[in-house]
């Protein structure tokens, strides 16, 4: 993972969007996220308000906006003015409208500082296995005490699981979460252990909380979009265990090359986790 203070690649977020995409319909179903947030649907004339932490160039706008239906307002928050710039003003189609404010946001430093009060959803992805132990629970906090419906997806849970296997698969996965768990801007990162916390202190908060797996598959055989992704995973993750590990560095150069050779005959699953949590009746 990079620092939330630099810039994520835009070509990146779109490179992994499809995948993304996927693995939350899967998830979608397993929570009946549509019905549920039906449900929670503002009275009339109200439109959703939702805040959307960590937006980059809005794959979850594009994602949710359908699924939540009706008149939307989003405020979305990142650190990054190149992605804020990607957003479009408004969003709309079949059924629904979403009306967009963008709001350059400094989240490690000015958690404190958001309007949590007027959201009816606090929503983010890929963003819990960045932050820290003292940073998650104050967030939740100001969630809990607006009654906020949340929805936090594609939260990573530490595996990392590859067909076939190569020597190196399990050494380089266990110094990618040990990389995963350094300081990214919020403190020491929680990684694969942030769902697990978040669950339980929203559940401490009277939460109703629902998981579901969203895993990425990767399948190489499926073209290049998927060549492409895994090759970018496997580079980032050699890199990131190179430094976590740098008296492994043989080790996993051998690795990287073995890898990046057969892109196109494997298959990596990444595991993730969608939380939705409903605010106490």
């Amino acid at each position: 993972m990079k620092d939330p203070k630099a810039s994520f690649s835009a070509d990146w977020l779109r490179q992994r969007e499809p995948f993304d995409a996927a693995a939350r319909n899967g998830a979608a179903g397993r929570l009946r996220l549509p019905t549920r947030l039906s449900a929670l649907r503002p009275p009339q004339g109200v439109p959703w308000r939702v805040i959307d932490l960590a937006c980059g160039t809005g794959a979850n706008l594009r994602w949710l906006a359908p699924v939540l239906g009706g008149e939307q307002e989003w405020l979305m928050l990142d650190h990054d003015a190149a992605l804020l710039q990607r957003l479009p003003p408004a969003l709309s189609g079949p059924g629904f409208q979403a009306r967009t404010v963008r709001q350059r946001t400094d989240l490690a430093q000015h958690v404190d500082r958001l309007p949590w009060h007027a959201a009816h959803l606090v929503t983010a992805s890929a963003l819990l296995d960045l932050v820290g132990l003292a940073w998650l629970r104050q967030a939740l906090a100001h969630i809990a005490a607006a009654r906020a419906t949340v929805l936090f997806t594609l939260n990573v849970d530490g595996r990392h699981v590859w067909s076939p296997p190569e020597p190196g698969d399990a050494t380089v996965a266990r110094l990618f979460r040990a990389h995963q768990r350094r300081d990214k801007g919020f403190g020491p990162a929680l990684g694969a252990d942030a769902i697990g916390v978040c669950r339980r202190a929203l559940r401490d908060a009277g939460y109703r909380v629902f998981t579901a797996p969203s895993d990425w598959w990767i399948d190489g055989r499926a073209g290049a979009p998927a060549v492409g992704l895994q090759r970018a995973l496997v580079d980032g993750m050699a890199a990131a265990a190179c430094e976590q590990g740098p008296q492994s560095s043989a080790l996993l150069r051998a690795w990287r090359e073995r890898r990046a050779s057969v892109v196109g005959a494997s298959c990596l699953r990444v595991g993730h986790v969608d939380l939705l949590a409903l605010p106490p009746h």
